[in-house]
C-alpha cells in the first residue's frame, strides 16, 4: 500500500471538497472561504511551520516577527543562545509589542501604549502604576508572555501554536534526513526577497512539486531540446509520510553532461536566471575543468571533485559522501506544509509560501538563496532585501518571473466556467496529491 493509499483511509467526511483519489483536485480548495477558514483553524494553528532563519536572530536579544494570517509571533534569541517564541500581545490590553525585526533595547520588551515591560524570556519586568490593579490581575504566571513551541532544524526556527504538538523532528520525518545528507545545517543566507502573488498558497507551491513544467515554462533550460526534453527531467519522483515529497536525479549526477562546455552552458543559465543553486563562485571553480579534466573522467564526477577540493581548501564545511546523494545534484525537497529546498552542490534555493492578508486567493512568497560559507566567515545578520513586484526584472531573474506569471494565470483559470478541478499525472505530480491528502488528514481532526 502506498503512502497516498494509507492516507485515503482517513475519514474526511467533515472536510469540504475533500480529495477522492490521487488524480483529481477540486478547484474549490484554492478559493472557497469555508475551506480557507478550516485551514486557519486546523492546519496553521497546529502545524510546525518555518518562522525564521537562525541568521535573522544571531545575537542575544535579537528578535524577528513571524506572521501567519491574523497571528503574530515574536521569535527571540535568549542569553544562552536558545530560542523562545511568544504571541505578540501585551498582557494588559493586547497592544503588539514589536513589529518587524530588531534587538531588544536593554534586553526587554516595552509596550508602546502604557510602558509595561517583559524580559526576553517572557517574564514580566514592570507593571506601570502597579498599585492601581487588583492582585488577581497581577499574578506572575498570568503576566508572562504566552509562548509558542519553538524548535530548530536546518538553520531554521520552527514554531507550533499547539502546546500538545509532537516533536518537530517527528513531523519532518523522513525528508529532514535527506537534507541533512547534503549539509543543509551549514547553509546561510546569501539574499532574501519577497513577492506577493494573486494566487492561493497551495496553487503557488504546486509549481515546485514537479519539474514537468520546465520544457514550456523555462524553455531556455532545455538547451534547445524543446519538446524532446524528457518530461520526467531525468528525476525520480518520491512521496513520503507527513505530506513531504521530493524529486531527485536518478543517476546522482553521473553522465549528466557530455562535455565541460555543455555543463557550464547550463550552469551559467541557472546562475544568471536565479543567482541561487549555482553561483558565480561555482562557475569559477568549475571552469578549471577546462584544463583539469582527467583522462576518461566523467564530467559530473569531475565537478564534484573540484568542488570538494575547493571547499576543503577554503574551509567550507561539506558532509562526507554528500556527492553520493541524489539531492546533491539538484532536485527539490518539499517540507510540508509550505517550505521547499532546491539543493545543488553546496547551495540551496529555498521557498516559503503562506496565505496573505486573510485572502484565499493571495499568498506571500519568500525566496532565499542559501550557500555554505567558510567556517571563518563572520556571521552576518540576514535581512529581507524587500518586497518586490513579480515583474521587476531588476530584482527577479528570468526563472522566477516565468514561474510567477504561470501561478497567477492558474488561479484566474480556476474561475473559468466548466473547469471542475485539476487532473494529475501519476508519474510526476504525485507530490501534489500527497500534499492534499495530508492536508485533508489534518483538517479532519477535531
Amino acid at each position: 500500500m502506498t503512502i497516498i493509499d494509507k492516507i485515503r483511509t482517513v475519514d474526511t467526511s467533515g472536510v469540504p471538497f475533500a480529495m477522492k483519489d490521487r488524480l483529481h483536485v477540486p478547484r474549490e480548495r484554492y478559493f472557497d472561504r469555508g475551506f480557507f477558514e478550516l485551514e486557519k483553524e486546523r492546519l496553521w494553528s497546529r502545524t510546525w511551520q518555518m518562522a525564521c532563519r537562525l541568521e535573522e536572530i544571531p545575537e542575544p536579544n535579537d528578535f524577528t516577527e513571524y506572521e501567519i494570517l491574523d497571528q503574530s509571533i515574536l521569535v527571540v534569541r535568549q542569553q544562552d543562545g536558545s530560542i523562545k517564541a511568544f504571541f505578540n500581545a501585551c498582557r494588559h490590553r493586547a497592544t503588539q509589542l514589536e513589529r518587524g525585526a530588531g534587538r531588544l533595547a536593554g534586553g526587554k520588551f516595552v509596550c508602546p501604549f502604557h510602558g509595561w515591560q517583559w524580559n526576553a524570556d517572557g517574564t514580566n519586568r514592570l507593571v506601570y502604576g502597579k498599585t492601581g490593579f487588583a492582585p488577581e490581575c497581577l499574578r506572575p504566571d498570568d503576566l508572562k508572555l504566552r509562548e509558542c513551541r519553538a524548535e530548530t532544524w536546518g538553520g531554521i526556527v520552527w514554531i507550533n501554536m499547539d502546546p500538545n504538538a509532537g516533536p518537530l523532528r517527528d513531523a519532518l520525518h523522513p525528508i529532514a534526513g535527506k537534507l541533512d545528507e547534503v549539509g543543509i545545517e551549514h547553509m546561510r543566507v546569501k539574499w532574501w526577497k519577497e513577492v506577493i502573488l494573486n494566487a492561493n498558497w497551495k496553487m503557488a507551491q504546486e509549481a515546485f512539486l514537479e519539474g514537468y513544467h520546465v520544457m514550456q515554462t523555462h524553455p531556455q533550460l532545455t538547451m534547445g531540446m524543446g519538446e524532446s526534453y524528457p518530461a520526467d527531467t531525468g528525476a525520480d519522483y518520491l512521496v513520503y509520510e507527513n505530506g513531504h515529497a521530493c524529486f531527485q536525479r536518478k543517476d546522482m549526477g553521473a553522465g549528466g553532461f557530455a562535455t565541460v562546455d555543455q555543463m557550464l552552458g547550463f550552469y551559467n543559465l541557472l546562475a544568471q536566471g536565479m543567482d541561487a543553486q549555482i553561483l558565480d563562485r561555482d562557475i569559477h571553480v568549475l571552469e578549471t575543468l577546462r584544463n583539469n579534466l582527467k583522462p576518461g573522467e566523467d564530467v559530473m564526477a569531475a565537478s564534484a571533485r573540484v568542488i570538494r577540493e575547493y571547499n576543503e581548501a577554503t574551509g567550507i564545511p561539506m558532509p562526507a559522501g554528500a556527492e553520493l546523494k541524489p539531492l546533491y545534484w539538484g532536485g527539490d525537497a518539499f517540507v510540508f506544509p509550505n517550505v521547499f529546498f532546491l539543493p545543488y552542490y553546496s547551495n540551496v534555493l529555498a521557498y516559503r509560501i503562506r496565505p496573505y492578508n486573510n485572502d484565499p486567493e493571495m499568498c506571500r512568497f519568500d525566496v532565499w538563496s542559501l550557500t555554505t560559507y567558510p567556517e571563518s566567515h563572520p556571521p552576518v545578520r540576514a535581512k529581507l532585501l524587500g518586497r518586490f513586484d513579480k515583474e521587476d526584472a531588476d530584482r527577479w531573474g528570468l526563472i522566477p518571473r516565468q514561474d510567477f506569471s504561470n501561478i497567477e494565470r492558474q488561479q484566474r483559470g480556476l474561475h473559468t466556467k466548466g473547469y471542475e478541478g485539476h487532473r494529475l499525472s501519476t508519474e510526476w505530480e504525485g507530490g501534489i496529491a500527497n500534499m492534499h491528502f495530508e492536508l485533508d488528514r489534518l483538517l479532519s481532526r477535531e
